[in-house]
């Protein structure tokens, strides 16, 4: 199994591709393909078909995967797109933490 730095849930900004910039929130995350969905990012167009009588058909918009390596998450107390650590805090719990040398912020 793989591991990825980001999780369901985080703020994360796209680096790389046509939505370079763009933040959103992690709806799900697949570590075996190392992809991520992210709201707002990597909108497709789809062709649905009814499946039930009186269900409606149609072009239907939708978040598509992206790679995770294309996201960087965001710090929830500096704000800022950074890379994450990992340290053991004082409960003795494994947390991420903020690489940035004047913030350091767990989460």
């Amino acid at each position: 199994m793989n591991k990825l730095h980001v999780k369901k849930g985080d703020e994360v900004v796209v680096i790389n591709g046509k939505d370079r910039g763009t933040r959103g929130k992690v709806m799900e995350v697949s570590p075996s393909e190392g992809k991520v969905i992210v709201e707002g990012v990597n909108v497709v167009t789809k062709h649905v078909k009814p499946r039930r009588m009186g269900e409606p058909g149609g072009l239907v918009k939708a978040e598509s995967a992206l790679y995770a390596c294309k996201v960087q998450v965001i710090c929830p107390k500096c704000g800022r797109p950074t890379r994450t650590g990992s340290k053991v805090n004082a409960k003795g719990q494994k947390v991420r933490t903020c690489k940035k040398q004047d913030c350091g912020a767990e989460f």
